[in-house]
């Protein structure tokens, strides 16, 4: 049985001021090409749908589309919700959807039945568990002592009677321990909200969601296929990619990696604002994707975003990398000598914030602003 493992959608997300709805969309329609190419079986979601718990009409209606189309393929897909979902919103309508082969998995009540699928080997028990918080589900397991995410997990599928004549998939949205993060994902303080990966080894495979980075978490039967595209400034490096499952005759497992190809790519340049608005230099680079830029020189440019987005109209955000913000300076408050210049103050000051010292003409411009302010407070 082939499996298309797939989380973290996120559709209604923005990058900055930018909708990524058309680059959803795109993404959703590479997926079905691929379904098809691939043969693929069924299609698993591992949660995070949607970027809100209420999204906008346009993100459902993106969703509907993709589901419509996968039906008109008769490939089954199993959904769960994840914490950046709804699973009341998400799960509504699940029980007459299934019989479109629609599965979605209901809000955690005490107990999961399994979605049984078959191919030539036998059955395949889907177990679709949505994010969990331990108050989620202590209140189903009085006698039980759950604190932790481990613990909670750990409950769940204990009272899952495996049959292990059969091949078992879970399909959860938790962080693992020993996970690589990126700054897309939200986590608690202090990282309470681990779960210790051991507690999955019943299963065949875990198709995981949370995690934006693709990767095996302790085993090759565990793993987060990431998200299909890069919504943080640290992911500009990385290579995403949709995660084929094929599970064989006795749970035997092989994953293959499909490059993504996007609408458009986000990338990061990094250099002066001269090499930067250099015709040489951006007549070789695709301007209209995605782009976060890093100025390194020492001044700051006056007006740089708006001057740089006219070369870059889809710029993310700017940052400056220099001796200024290299540095961790101290300002110190105690108080100031009186007698002291107005300009030997604020000399001072800017030395301490920046790192370096003032230019000749910013000086001379200081001492103009000082005498005017001063001169207007004279009676």
């Amino acid at each position: 049985m082939k499996i298309f493992h797939l989380s973290d959608l996120h559709i209604g997300k923005r990058l900055k001021e930018y909708s990524m709805l058309e680059d959803q969309k795109y993404i959703l329609e590479q997926i079905c090409h691929i379904c098809d190419t691939e043969k693929i079986d069924c299609v698993v979601i591992a949660g995070d749908i949607y970027d809100k718990t209420v999204p906008p009409a346009e993100a459902v209606q993106v969703f509907d589309e993709f589901l419509y189309n996968l039906s008109l393929k008769k490939i089954p897909v199993l959904i769960i919700s994840g914490n950046h979902d709804s699973a009341e919103r998400v799960s509504f309508g699940g029980r007459v959807m299934a019989a479109g082969g629609v599965h979605i998995a209901p809000v955690y009540s005490g107990k999961i039945e399994p979605v049984t699928l078959c191919d030539e080997y036998g059955d395949v028990n889907f177990y679709l568990l949505p994010f969990v918080k331990p108050a989620n589900v202590r209140q189903f397991y009085s006698e039980k002592k759950i604190e932790s995410y481990t613990d909670a997990v750990s409950a769940v599928l204990e009272n899952i009677p495996l049959d292990d004549s059969k091949r078992n998939i879970l399909v959860t949205h938790q962080f693992v321990t020993g996970a690589k993060l990126s700054k897309s994902e939200e986590f608690f303080i202090g990282g309470t909200e681990n779960v210790d990966g051991s507690i999955f080894e019943a299963f065949d495979y875990t198709a995981l969601g949370h995690i934006h980075y693709p990767q095996f978490v302790g085993s090759k039967k565990i793993r987060y296929c990431g998200s299909q595209l890069k919504y943080h400034f640290d992911e500009t490096a990385v290579k995403k990619t949709y995660t084929v499952v094929e599970i064989g005759e006795n749970g035997c497992l092989e994953i293959t990696e499909i490059p993504v190809k996007p609408r458009k790519e986000v990338r990061e340049y990094k250099g002066t604002y001269e090499k930067l608005t250099d015709k040489e230099f951006y007549k070789n680079i695709n301007t209209e994707d995605y782009i976060y830029i890093t100025l390194t020189d020492e001044q700051d440019i006056p007006d740089a975003a708006r001057k740089l987005k006219k070369i870059y109209p889809y710029m993310l955000q700017l940052f400056y990398d220099n001796s200024r913000t290299q540095s961790v300076s101290v300002i110190r408050s105690e108080i100031r000598n009186e007698s002291l210049p107005p300009i030997s103050i604020f000399t001072e000051f800017y030395e301490a914030q920046c790192n370096h010292k003032m230019t000749e003409e910013q000086a001379s411009f200081m001492e103009s602003v000082i005498k005017s302010v001063w001169e207007e407070e004279l009676p």
